[in-house]
Formats: structure tokens, C-alpha cells, sequence
């Protein structure tokens, strides 16, 4: 029997790499894609060129590590076109699709700016990666999704899209243009519940609480800013998506048609100290 197969945006660090190599253990093989193919490429997070640790080819290598194919599929959030084009790439390399998780954001500019000073062009850009794209790829991949008569799909989704910040975003909160996105964004799951509610399609809504990142520090967001909160690290929240490939939690760990990341992890005993990349979920 041939090993199950996801496809992983945002896969070059963080929550998206350690998924791919939490899925890997479980049985599948996966297609990942982000904008950083090779180590030492510098990319726009938050306005500005920074080159972070992490590659698609990195997490390649760790997914081969543990007994999975990975297939490298360099992709832009904002180009919707090349994340189509990866899909149908991963389509034609591995024959089927069971599990998409939605996973890469923008992370340009305007991300954290604040109302009067958020530009109309940043609003666009934060939805083209946040909305547009994913509900392109969403459309690309459900019918060889459905296909498989059970299958599932994994939005990330934040605590924002829900509630107000409790501060500026560079103060530990969040800006309304951010929100606004993955506040249309988290929609997406009920409408695909009740227009597919007899294909064996499972879609579902994951918010990871905080989680200390390569990115996170890159935009300015540091442990001073973060104690307020009780982070995860990415191998944690990598470990709950790999669970929930193969599991529904009950409603105790789900509010306003979302999975409480961390609440889960607590329950399964994924949870760990925070850590950046290279944490593996064991």
C-alpha cells in the first residue's frame, strides 16, 4: 500500500517544517513548499530582507531522515500562480493527495503597522497570501482530495482572527489589517464542511496559540514582548498536526468551529519547552 501524501505550504522553518517531519513518522510523504529553496536566501519579512535558518531543502533532509519522500516545491504566497502550479506538480510526482495544510502566511510589509499607517497595497498583499491563495489552492486540490474518500484539510488560523489585541502589534499584539485576514480566512472550513459534508473530506481549523519563531524574532518580537503569553515551540504544534491527520479531537479542545493547538497538545503530552527550528517532535 502506497504512503499517504500532504502537501505543506510554508514548509521551510517553523510549524510547516517540523509538520513535515511529524507527518513523515506518521506514514506520509509530503510536498512542501515555500520561497526559500536553498539555505542563505534572503526574503521580505516584515519590510525587510533577512535571511533566516531553514530551507526547503533542510526540511527535505529531515523528512528523509525518518523514513519519508519529501518533494521540494519552491512557491510565492503572493504569486498565486506558482502555488497552483505546485500543486499540480505534486499531483503528477506522487498520484494522489490526502491531507492539504494551509499553513504559510505573508509576511511582508504591513504586517504590523498600525491603522493610520497600514498602506492599501499592504491590505491586498496580506489577503492575497492569506485568503486568495490558499482558497485557489484549496479549489486546485479538492478533487483529488475527495478522491480519496477520506481526507482532510488543516487551516492555521490565529487567536486574532477572534479577538481584539490586547495591545499595539509591536507591543505584543496583533494590526487590524493581520487579523482582518485570517479573520475572513478561518470562514473558509464551515463552508467547505457543509458543501462537502457527504465526500469523507474532514476540514478543520487550527489556532496554535504563540509560538516563539525565526520569524517572529526577525520582525522585532522578542521573549520581553512574548511573556505575557505561554508559548509552544513549532515541533509541539508540528505534532498536532500530524495527529489530527489521523484523529478528531472532541469539543473539549474546540471553540467557534477551531482546535485549541496548545489545549490539544497539553492532552496528547506533546507539549514541550519553547525552542526554535530544530526542536523535533519525538
Amino acid at each position: 500500500m502506497s504512503r499517504k501524501v500532504a502537501f505543506i505550504t510554508g514548509a521551510s522553518r517553523g510549524i510547516g517544517a517540523e509538520s513535515a517531519v511529524a507527518l513523515a513518522r506518521a506514514g506520509f510523504d509530503v510536498a512542501i513548499t515555500a520561497r526559500t529553496l536553498a539555505g542563505g536566501q534572503e526574503q521580505d519579512y516584515g519590510g525587510r530582507l533577512v535571511g533566516l535558518p531553514g530551507s526547503l531543502e533542510a526540511t527535505a533532509a529531515a523528512v528523509e531522515q525518518v523514513g519519508g519522500s519529501a518533494l521540494c516545491l519552491q512557491a510565492d504566497i503572493l504569486h498565486v500562480d506558482s502555488i497552483v502550479d505546485a500543486a499540480k506538480s505534486a499531483l503528477s510526482h506522487f498520484g494522489r493527495m490526502d491531507l492539504l495544510f494551509n499553513n504559510a502566511i505573508y509576511q511582508g510589509a504591513g504586517v504590523l503597522a498600525d491603522i493610520v499607517d497600514v498602506q492599501s497595497q499592504q491590505v491586498k498583499a496580506l489577503f492575497q497570501g492569506n485568503v486568495f491563495t490558499p482558497l485557489a489552492l484549496v479549489q486546485a486540490l479538492l478533487p483529488a482530495l475527495e478522491a480519496q474518500k477520506t481526507s482532510t484539510i488543516i487551516n492555521m488560523v490565529s487567536y486574532a482572527a477572534f479577538n481584539a489585541p490586547p495591545a499595539s502589534a509591536t507591543d505584543g499584539g496583533w494590526s487590524f489589517a493581520y487579523s482582518a485576514s485570517k479573520a475572513a480566512f478561518a470562514k473558509m472550513v464551515g463552508s467547505l464542511q457543509v458543501e462537502h459534508a457527504d465526500s469523507g473530506l474532514r476540514a478543520l481549523n487550527l489556532e496554535p496559540g504563540t509560538v516563539i519563531s525565526e520569524v517572529m524574532r526577525a520582525a522585532g518580537i522578542d521573549e520581553a514582548v512574548l511573556g505575557r503569553y505561554k508559548p509552544c515551540s513549532p515541533a509541539t504544534i508540528g505534532g498536532v498536526v500530524a495527529w489530527l491527520a489521523n484523529n478528531t479531537p472532541s469539543s473539549d479542545y474546540q471553540d467557534t468551529n477551531c482546535i485549541r493547538g496548545p489545549a490539544l497538545a497539553k492532552h496528547l503530552n506533546l507539549l514541550k519547552a519553547p525552542s526554535l527550528l530544530g526542536d523535533r517532535y519525538e
